[in-house]
């Protein structure tokens, strides 16, 4: 079974700050899906993510503060 999660983080610099990382230790999600980033990928500690296990993949906004989303997923390779 896969476990799939979307969560609207409203800024994931605030959401980090919340402790998105532990809560996602808790939920051990397959895949978590991200609205509202918020933030340029220069903003985003992609190295806390990858430390959980995942790959990382962003679209973030062309205007900085915009909404934005991203993709965790512990395959390599999304199908």
């Amino acid at each position: 079974m896969i476990k799939i999660i979307s969560y609207n983080v409203n800024g994931i610099r605030a959401a980090e700050n919340k402790g998105l990382s532990t809560w996602m230790q808790t939920e051990n999600p397959d895949i978590l899906c991200l609205q509202e980033l918020k933030a340029q990928p220069d903003q985003i500690n992609m190295a806390l993510y990858e430390s959980l296990g995942y790959h990382c993949y962003w679209h973030t906004a062309e205007k900085k503060g915009y909404s934005g989303v991203g993709l965790l997923s512990k395959q390599n390779q999304i199908m």
